[in-house]
C-alpha cells in the first residue's frame, strides 16, 4: 500500500455501496431539500443574557464613578472659587502649634509684630489647631512667654483636623505622612478663610501649592529643610540617628529603599517649595539647603530670626562662683540629645579637683505633648542612673522672665543638636553672658560661634568627649579670662538682635506687599 493509498473502515464501504446503489433513482432538485434547523442551547442564551447584564452592569457602575469623581472636582472647584472671589485683607500665618514655646514660636510673634508695623490695613489672622487659644491668650503669651508686644491681638482661626500633621499619627514614613496631612489641614484652613497672603511659619511646604490654588501669595520663613543631603548620606553611611531607626541602619536592603524615598521625596519637595512667592531661610546652612532644592535662589533671602539680645545685653557678666551652673534650654525632643548632656555632665563632674565647687546642670524646656513629658521622664531616671540627680534640676514650661533669671546667673550654656538649622538658644546663651557650649555644625558652626574682634566667643564640639572638655575648661577657667570671652560673646550676639530681624524681614516682605497693592 503507497503512501497515499487509504484503508476504509466498514462504515466508509457501507456508505459507498449504498451510493452506488441508489446512483438510479431519481434525484430531487438541491433547492428542494428540508434545512435542518439549528437550535441554540437555552444555557448559551442565558450566558449571553447574563454577559450582556454584567457589561451593562460595570458600564452603569464605572459612569456613576465618573460621575461622582466629576462632581467631587466640581465641588472642589467651586470651594476653590468662591475663596478666590471672597479673599480677606490679611496675612494668615500657618502655625498650627502655638505653644510650642521654641524658636519657631518666637519668628511668628516677631512677624505678627512686623506686619502689624508695617502695614494697618491687614488683619494678622493665626491659624492653630489649639483650641484654647484666643486673641488675649495669644497675645498675652507672646508678651509673657517671649517678650514681644503685640500692637493689637491677632485673629484667630481654630483647625481641627490637626492630628494629620502629628508625627504619633505615622509610626513610618513620617514626612510623607505629615506632609500630606499639612495639605489636608491647610485645605480646612483656607476654606475658613481665604487671605490675600498665606505666610507659613511652621516648615510645611506641601500645603504652597494649595494657598497658590486658591489665589493667595505665598510667603514663607523656613527654619529648616524637611530633607537635606545630609540626610540621605548618613542614611548611605547607615548610621543610627533619632530620623534613621538603628533597624533601618543594620539592614543594607532596607537602607536603599529609604535612600530612594528620600530621593523621591526630594523630588516632591523641591516642586511643591518652588511655589512660594517668598522664602526667607533663617541661616547660611538652611539657605544653601534650600537654594538647591527649591530652585528659587532669587525669591530666597536670609533672614536671621529675632534673639531677644537687648533684655538679656542687660544681665551682668559676673556670675556667682559658689555654685557653677551650665543652663540647657531646649524643647524635650530626641533631636535635641540632651541625654549626650547628661553623660558627658557626669564625667565632667568626676574630672573636677575636689577642691573646686562642684556645678549643677539646669534642664529648661517645654513639653508639647505626651511624648515629650515621656522623654523628660527618661532623662530624670537617666540623671539617676548616671548619680547626678542632686547635681540636675529640671525646669518645665518656664514664663520668659524665669528663663531670663536663669541665663543670668549661668556660667556656660550647652547646646547638642546635630545639624541645628540655626540656634536661636546659642545666641541667647551668648547675650546673656553664658559661654556657649554647641554642636559643630551647621547654625553653631557657620553663622553664631565664630571669633569677635580676633577673640573667641565660646567652643564648639562634636561627641562627649569634646563635651567633656569644653565643660571642665569653661568650669577650671580663671575668671577674668571667662569675662573676656563672654564679653566677646555678647558682642557676637548683638547681630542677631529683634531690631535686625525686624529691619531685615521689612526689607525682604516689602516688595511682596508693594507689588500686590500695585
Amino acid at each position: 500500500m503507497g503512501e497515499n493509498e487509504h484503508r476504509m473502515g466498514p462504515a466508509e464501504s457501507g456508505s459507498i455501496a449504498n451510493e452506488t446503489q441508489n446512483n438510479h433513482a431519481p434525484r430531487k432538485p438541491v433547492g428542494s431539500r428540508k434545512k435542518t434547523p439549528i437550535l441554540r442551547s437555552p444555557k448559551s442564551n442565558k450566558s449571553k443574557l447574563g454577559a450582556s447584564a454584567s457589561m451593562a452592569s460595570d458600564s452603569i457602575l464605572l459612569w456613576a464613578l465618573i460621575s461622582s469623581a466629576l462632581g467631587f472636582i466640581l465641588y472642589l472647584a467651586s470651594i476653590v472659587i468662591k475663596g478666590r472671589n471672597s479673599r480677606s485683607k490679611a496675612v494668615a500665618f500657618f502655625h498650627p502649634n502655638t505653644n510650642d514655646g521654641g524658636g519657631g514660636e518666637r519668628v511668628l510673634w516677631c512677624a505678627v509684630k512686623a506686619i502689624q508695623e508695617l502695614s494697618h490695613d491687614l488683619d494678622c489672622v493665626v491659624l492653630t489647631g489649639d483650641h484654647d487659644a484666643s486673641p488675649q491668650s495669644l497675645m498675652s503669651r507672646a508678651s509673657d512667654r517671649f517678650g514681644v508686644n503685640l500692637i493689637f491681638p491677632p485673629k484667630v482661626v481654630h483647625l481641627y483636623k490637626r492630628k494629620w500633621i502629628e508625627e504619633t499619627t505615622y509610626p513610618r514614613f513620617t514626612m510623607i505622612g505629615q506632609s500630606l496631612g499639612s495639605v489636608y489641614l491647610a485645605w480646612e484652613a483656607l476654606c475658613k478663610i481665604t487671605p490675600l497672603y498665606y505666610f507659613d511659619t511652621s516648615g510645611y511646604a506641601f500645603t504652597y501649592p494649595v494657598a497658590r490654588i486658591f489665589g493667595c501669595t505665598v510667603i514663607c520663613y523656613t527654619h529648616y529643610p524637611t530633607i537635606s543631603l545630609d540626610m540621605i548620606s548618613r542614611v548611605h553611611e547607615r548610621s543610627s540617628m533619632y530620623n534613621n531607626d538603628a533597624a533601618i541602619a543594620k539592614s543594607v536592603w532596607l537602607s536603599q529603599c529609604k535612600i530612594i524615598y528620600y530621593k523621591l521625596f526630594s523630588l516632591l519637595y523641591g516642586m511643591v517649595g518652588s511655589c512660594a512667592h517668598l522664602a526667607m531661610v533663617n541661616s547660611s546652612w538652611t539657605q544653601s539647603h534650600i537654594e538647591k532644592l527649591w530652585g528659587i535662589p532669587e525669591s530666597t533671602k536670609r533672614v536671621y530670626p529675632p534673639c531677644d539680645t537687648s533684655g538679656l545685653q542687660a544681665l551682668p557678666l559676673e556670675r556667682p562662683i559658689h555654685t557653677p551652673r551650665i543652663i540647657s534650654v531646649a524643647q524635650f525632643r530626641p533631636e535635641k540629645a540632651q541625654p549626650l548632656q547628661l553623660e558627658a555632665f557626669a564625667v565632667a563632674i568626676r574630672k573636677l579637683s575636689g577642691d573646686m565647687p562642684r556645678p549643677k546642670l539646669q534642664f529648661v524646656g517645654s513639653c508639647r505633648n505626651k511624648k515629650d513629658e515621656e522623654r523628660l521622664q527618661k532623662l530624670k531616671e537617666k540623671a539617676i542612673e548616671l548619680n547626678i540627680e542632686n547635681d540636675v534640676e529640671f525646669h518645665k514650661n518656664v514664663m520668659y522672665r524665669d528663663l531670663v533669671r536663669l541665663l543670668g546667673v549661668a556660667v556656660a550654656g550647652i547646646h547638642s543638636m546635630i545639624d541645628e538649622h540655626f540656634g536661636i538658644v546659642v545666641v541667647e546663651y551668648m547675650a546673656a553672658g553664658a559661654v556657649p557650649i554647641a554642636h559643630n555644625s551647621a547654625g553653631p558652626k557657620m553663622d553664631i560661634v565664630k571669633e569677635e574682634d580676633g577673640q573667641p566667643t565660646g567652643f564648639l564640639a562634636w561627641n562627649v568627649e569634646e563635651y567633656v572638655d569644653a565643660i571642665v575648661e569653661v568650669l577650671q577657667m580663671p575668671e577674668n579670662e571667662r569675662l573676656k570671652m563672654a564679653a566677646a560673646a555678647r558682642k557676637r550676639a548683638s547681630r542677631f538682635s529683634e531690631q535686625i530681624f525686624y529691619e531685615d524681614f521689612k526689607a525682604a516682605i516689602g516688595p511682596i506687599f508693594a507689588h500686590a497693592s500695585g
